[in-house]
């Protein structure tokens, strides 16, 4: 009797050539992410040894913590744009929007206008990861009311909703479309997140993917979701991403 061994695909084949990665944190000194322009530069080039060229980069705005201007973030976007440029980098495309917690700040921005969406009318919200806001339906309605779609960041990774799942439809139902993190497939986030991915997968709940990448590390266990297995789970994913936000 023998095993065999799980079949490995490299990640610049694993990805399609116009794959978007709509989730990441590049943009220096201004979240968790990339602490300064050499460091954006490195993990950009990275990611791009694996075969990804477009990026949606998407810093936190979250409440004093990361209180980030559109502003902000766009003048950050453009010296990783020169800086990218002067290094000759003319085939990697990055544009920046933002991953939003959705706290009271975020519903005055809402009603501002003040929002940077991923393409079009896509919003990438988040919410904490210790519960749920007492609101959230209401924030859902919100975003919906103003013309936009929100895509809830990494779905998986709130345990709260772990216990049932009936959660996750009941959110979908709202209006809210999933983006599941790569890692996620990893145990990155420990085995329950891994393993809710696999049931969501399952459960065909997911509409997006993104790397969620912060540093270095992220990016040398990126590596691990490599496998025909799981292609074969996220293939339909890698292809939406493609198509709609090119």
């Amino acid at each position: 009797m023998f095993f065999l061994k799980k079949k490995e695909i490299p990640l610049v084949d694993f990805f399609p050539k116009d794959f978007v990665d709509i989730h990441s944190h590049l943009l220096p000194g201004i979240d968790d992410g990339a602490k300064n322009l050499d460091n954006s530069i490195e993990l950009i080039l990275k990611m791009y040894s694996y075969g990804i060229k477009n990026f949606i980069t998407t810093p936190h705005v979250l409440g004093d913590v990361y209180p980030n201007s559109s502003k902000t973030i766009k003048n950050k976007l453009d010296e990783v744009r020169a800086a990218l440029i002067e290094r000759g980098y003319n085939d990697i495309r990055i544009d920046a929007a933002a991953e939003y917690m959705m706290d009271e700040q975020f519903s005055e921005r809402l009603k501002q206008d003040d929002i940077l969406p991923l393409k079009d009318n896509y919003i990438l919200v988040e919410m904490s990861y210790f519960n749920a806001p007492m609101n959230l339906y209401d924030v859902l309605f919100e975003i919906q009311l103003k013309g936009y779609k929100p895509v809830l960041a990494h779905p998986e990774r709130y345990n709260f909703y772990h216990n049932d799942l009936k959660n996750y439809y009941k959110l979908k139902k709202a209006g809210c479309l999933f983006q599941l993190n790569l890692l996620s497939l990893t145990e990155q986030y420990g085995k329950n997140v891994q393993k809710i991915s696999n049931e969501l997968l399952k459960q065909d709940l997911y509409d997006f993917v993104g790397s969620d990448t912060h540093h270095q590390n992220h990016l040398q266990l990126l590596r691990k979701i490599g496998t025909v297995k799981n292609l074969k789970k996220i293939n339909h994913l890698l292809k939406n991403n493609s198509s709609v936000f090119n």
